[in-house]
């Protein structure tokens, strides 16, 4: 293994500028894995790949062929199982591995967040009576929504969602985040939207939404992430950074 080969499984905002600020440090070979659900990426820095592995053992399988001496899971806080898999993976051909997880948003004063397990359930929490419901959940899991068409939907997502799996009363935006608050104050208002569904991704880029519902009054539907960050995950891309660097035995810099 080549201990200054890094693979990083991306996807993510943080693992775009993780593998930026690494390519800028021009001491490692960096990788960056991107899962290939979304049609035009944005640029990425380093040498990048797409589509998936096979599981944990087609991850393992490419970390022994391709000489990869250091694993980063930068995957979004939903992808349970590919984490799953990347830590079986890691563990398998004895690869450090380190864990990049933003913090998940917490509730402040102003807040109404109803929590829900999963997407189901969340949908299961809207109810009969019609709302207009703002769907930020991504376009590969509205089917619950598709069985309560009592529902109009606004639907936010960065490729087009195919037709099968469209509720049948809904308004399909294509946007690329982020997302500031006073846009999606706009937009809750011209739509009329009555109720907020959305994943506690955490992070910046897509807070908008929760604090425009809090100044709205409007109730969010928030789903909870499927597990809980592993116990040495770090928080952000310059923890990760001093943590990769300490892994692979290079000196720390200032700041870091």
């Amino acid at each position: 293994m080549d201990p200054r080969h890094v693979l990083i499984l991306g996807g993510t905002g943080e693992a775009r500028q993780l593998a930026e600020a690494l390519v800028r440090k021009g001491d490692l070979r960096v990788t960056l894995s991107l899962a290939g659900r979304t049609a035009a990426p944005r640029a990425q820095a380093g040498e990048v790949r797409s589509g998936g592995f096979g599981g944990a053992e087609g991850l393992a399988r490419y970390l022994r062929e391709n000489s990869v001496g250091l694993l980063v899971d930068a995957t979004h806080p939903f992808a349970a199982r590919i984490s799953e898999n990347v830590a079986r993976a890691a563990e398998e051909v004895a690869v450090p591995l380190v864990s990049l997880e933003r913090p998940p948003w917490q509730a402040v004063d102003g807040d109404r967040w109803i929590e829900a397990e999963s997407i189901a359930g969340a949908a299961r929490l809207l109810g009969e009576q019609p709302h207009i419901v703002f769907l930020a959940i991504g376009r590969q899991e509205l089917a619950p929504f598709a069985a309560l068409p009592q529902h109009s939907y606004v639907v936010r997502s960065v490729d087009p969602v195919e037709p099968a799996a469209a509720p049948s009363n809904a308004h399909f935006i294509l946007e690329r985040g982020p997302f500031d608050e006073a846009a999606e104050r706009v937009l809750f208002e011209k739509n009329g939207v009555e109720v907020i569904v959305a994943k506690n991704s955490g992070g910046k880029a897509t807070y908008g939404k929760i604090a425009a519902a809090r100044m709205l009054g409007l109730p969010v539907i928030m789903v909870c992430r499927p597990r809980p960050p592993t116990g040495d995950a770090v928080a952000t891309v310059e923890e990760a950074m001093g943590r990769i660097r300490h892994l692979v035995r290079l000196p720390a810099e200032r700041g870091e």
